[in-house]
């Protein structure tokens, strides 16, 4: 059999349930890990391998890097890759940067994975989650330094009330404290 059909194989009967569950948005999702582990059945069953290798890509000048994550399956003879690409961002507050990496690298892994065996996005609530929110009512977070968060700061400085920029901005209870001490 050729490879390209033992992935088709595999595409076809690959089930990796959601055992995870996020607190914070309350619903369940499958991590890279679960991805693997159901793969592990398949592999001596076809005479495949399963290769995960990350690339940084950005140099160490970029406030922004990305991680090129590429998956691929084996059989010894010919391989088939699948990449993700997932950012890095370098200034994420409360986490330390190995987090934020580690965070990306995750991302990716379950990304290519999920590109090679057909995992369909639609069906994981890493893709449809939306946190409570509609679409349309989804806030861009305001964030220090930004040219929103120093208008934000005119506003309040002019009179204007924090509950108007908070219907169009989400923000962490820190930097609603700092506005209002303005």
């Amino acid at each position: 059999m050729k490879l390209n059909e033992k992935l088709a194989t595999i595409q076809t009967k690959f089930k990796s349930k959601k055992s995870r569950f996020n607190n914070f948005g309350k619903y369940y999702f499958r991590s890279a890990e679960d991805i693997l582990e159901a793969t592990k059945p398949f592999l001596l069953e076809h005479g495949v391998t399963i290769v995960i290798n990350e690339e940084l890509i950005g140099n160490g000048l970029d406030e922004f890097r990305s991680i090129k994550t590429t998956a691929t399956i084996s059989d010894g003879m010919d391989a088939i890759h699948a990449t993700a690409i997932v950012g890095v961002d370098l200034n994420q507050k409360g986490m330390q940067m190995p987090q934020r990496f580690g965070s990306a690298s995750s991302y990716g892994k379950k990304y290519a994975l999920g590109n090679l065996f057909l995992i369909d996005d639609t069906q994981d609530s890493d893709a449809t989650n939306d946190h409570g929110a509609s679409v349309s009512n989804v806030k861009q977070w305001l964030t220090e330094g930004s040219k929103p968060y120093e208008k934000a700061i005119k506003y309040v400085k002019a009179g204007g009330k924090i509950n108007a920029i908070k219907k169009k901005y989400s923000m962490n209870k820190q930097m609603e404290a700092h506005l209002e001490s303005l």
